[in-house]
């Protein structure tokens, strides 16, 4: 997992993709973390892909770093817990102005039941579940 979340760190940007219905969504985000032994990303409740996530938890994202990319795929998770909110704001101090740990807003979720594939033109794919 550790190396799924360096990916996406040094990437800086990757694009998270869900459901609405039949439609797909896709999105840039930029937050990353692991807490608690789990990966986790973070949105706002209000925004429509926290309701597609809700509606429809299974998700996938993809990004492009120095030659090779990335996809994970699984189900998101939401968690609660004040703590694993603050752990995600402390390490982006940028979107901790937007957001507060105990606000009704901020949400944060881990990946379940993931699989990645980081890939390149080069090289055989590695396959990493978690």
């Amino acid at each position: 997992m550790k190396e799924v979340h360096d990916f996406l760190k040094k990437a800086g940007i990757y694009y998270l993709a869900t459901v609405e219905g039949d439609q797909p969504r896709v999105r840039p985000f930029g937050t990353i973390d692991i807490f608690d032994g789990k990966l986790y990303i973070q949105t706002g409740k209000v925004k429509e892909v926290s309701k597609q996530i809700q509606a429809n938890p299974k998700a996938e994202l993809c990004a492009f770093n120095q030659g090779k990319w990335i996809r994970l795929a699984g189900k998101l998770v939401c968690d609660e817990r004040i703590e694993a909110k603050q752990h995600m704001l402390d390490q982006y101090p940028d979107v901790a102005k937007m957001y507060s740990a105990e606000d009704d807003n901020t949400e944060v979720l881990y990946f379940e039941d993931a699989t990645a594939t980081i890939s390149s033109f080069t090289e055989a794919p590695k396959v990493i579940k978690f």
